[in-house]
């Protein structure tokens, strides 16, 4: 069965076409009609998105994304509870595609008893309910995709409210070179051979591993990891430097090659020195113990575009790992019946 035939085969949503299409979501979340008068960014002290899965991801790059520009506090939540120190000085993301996930209407419910300012991003569900009850500006989604499928249009959404709270500085021109990445590599990665399927290939019969950098790319392993869980119905685990080395590198020292695990290092040239050292270092190490490692590295000239395009590059990766294994990368049934039981 060649590659066409299993897609046709097991993508039974179209997700291809849905990954094909990604740049249309930044054109949608950048244009979409949002009035944040009500927000008063002279109070706000600190900021706090919560939410979970796809819906949370967006929150997390925006952290990587503006890690040298962002000047408040900035934490992503993924719980029901909110931290202690919420009050009326922070500004609430609320961040759920659905509008029902039930973490996020928790945490939503007290950020209104904690007098936050509050933000909800969401095609509708409860989340609209709540917003429209009390007043609270809604950006409103497109609706139709699984949420870890929507993250373009989830992250360009949040992008937008920060540019237009000028809490960062113009992101226009970050917007265009996006949409021009993911147009030019949607097509590539759409063609075999490419990157993304040489990459899902030589993962098949082996356990993802994914080692990132705190504060620069930890997305990368978050978003990587979550995508091979999901799509590919695939075990995945990530680490991230400096921490990694203080710890899991012992790990690596009991491995034994039937254990089957394979590193994607995710490389940047961003890094700070002691922390490509270390890469180096440890890779040697896991080398000597005989794990077999993967560089991956983006060539994009600004690291905002490189978080872009390693993700893109994860998304396809994950949905070729699923097809070639015989899995539809749009189902979630064990998700569902947890779901359905609580």
């Amino acid at each position: 069965m060649n590659l066409q035939e299993m897609i046709t085969k097991c993508d039974t949503a179209n997700q291809f076409q849905v990954l094909i299409d990604s740049f249309k979501q930044i054109e949608y979340a950048w244009n979409i009609d949002l009035d944040l008068s009500s927000i008063n960014t002279g109070k706000v002290k600190n900021i706090i998105l919560t939410g979970l899965g796809g819906s949370a991801i967006g929150g997390e790059l925006l952290q990587n994304f503006f890690r040298k520009e962002l000047k408040y506090p900035y934490t992503v939540n993924r719980n029901y509870e909110l931290p202690a120190y919420a009050n009326e000085e922070t500004l609430l993301l609320a961040s759920s595609y659905s509008g029902n996930t039930e973490e996020t209407i928790s945490a939503l419910s007290q950020a209104i008893e904690k007098k936050c300012q509050i933000v909800c991003v969401t095609t509708g569900g409860k989340m609209e309910e709540i917003a429209n009850k009390h007043k609270i500006p809604c950006a409103k989604l497109l609706k139709g995709y699984q949420p870890r499928f929507a993250l373009w249009i989830n992250f360009f959404t949040l992008l937008k409210t920060f540019h237009l709270l000028k809490i960062v500085p113009d992101q226009s021109k970050n917007v265009e070179q996006a949409i021009e990445l993911l147009k030019r590599k949607g097509k590539e990665y759409s063609v075999a051979p490419n990157e993304a399927l040489n990459l899902a290939e030589s993962l098949i019969g082996f356990i993802p591993l994914i080692y990132s950098v705190s504060d620069y790319t930890s997305v990368v392993g978050t978003r990587f990891k979550g995508q091979f869980n999901e799509n590919s119905k695939q075990h995945s685990f990530f680490g991230y430097l400096p921490e990694l080395d203080h710890n899991e590198i012992m790990g690596w020292e009991g491995y034994k090659p039937s254990m089957n695990f394979k590193l994607i290092n995710i490389l940047d040239d961003d890094y700070n020195l002691q922390v490509k050292k270390r890469f180096e270092i440890t890779s040697e190490v896991i080398g000597k113990a005989g794990g077999e490692i993967i560089n991956l590295k983006s060539n994009e000239p600004d690291l905002k575009l490189r978080l872009v395009d390693l993700i893109y590059l994860g998304d396809w990766a994950s949905y070729y790992y699923a097809v070639i294994r015989g899995y539809d990368p749009t189902t979630i049934d064990n998700i569902n019946y947890l779901k359905a039981r609580l």
